[in-house]
């Protein structure tokens, strides 16, 4: 978990600059993240490196009570990612691994957030939508000065799968 609250907190700060966003905007978005010892069975995939579910809260239990939010719960599949990280030997470390990870999932959270992208898309969308947040997490990325980053980049782009979005 210390990394990943690591990653998750430069995650945010490079996907706050790259859309361009102060920071209560970015804290405004609501989302947790949890492993996978703390995921319902609907949350755990076993194709992805994390799945991103979209939730409601109501306040009160009152029928058509509006008061509420959404909020984002990104599901690290750690299982996979250690495995990854341990089959690619020292070629892959899990620093830049999960920070690959936490920056792909949040610019979903922003595009959701912002109308950019919608959550409840059509399957075909659905690709597209990754498609586009792998271009833009690999952009975001490649502003990084670091050679593993490189190795991140090649061996987890369009050919793999990051996540998978559930609602």
């Amino acid at each position: 978990m210390s990394v990943a609250t690591w990653a998750f907190s430069h995650a945010e700060e490079m996907a706050a600059q790259y859309f361009r966003l102060d920071r209560e905007t970015m804290k405004s978005y609501r989302y947790d993240v949890k492993t996978l010892a703390y995921l319902e069975n609907h949350e755990v995939n076993e194709q992805a490196f994390a799945h991103l579910c979209k939730y409601q809260y109501k306040k009160g239990s009152e029928a058509g009570n509006k008061e509420g939010f959404y909020f984002y719960r990104i599901c690290l599949q750690d299982n996979q990612i250690i495995d990854a990280v341990e089959r690619a030997n020292s070629f892959i470390k899990l620093n830049p691994l999960m920070l690959y990870i936490a920056t792909h999932e949040l610019i979903h959270v922003v595009r959701f957030e912002t109308g950019e992208s919608d959550f409840d898309a059509s399957p075909e969308e659905k690709r597209r939508e990754e498609e586009k947040v792998n271009a833009i997490t690999k952009d975001v990325i490649q502003r990084s000065v670091s050679s593993d980053f490189n190795l991140i980049l090649d061996c987890f782009s369009n050919r793999y799968k990051i996540s998978d979005l559930f609602n």
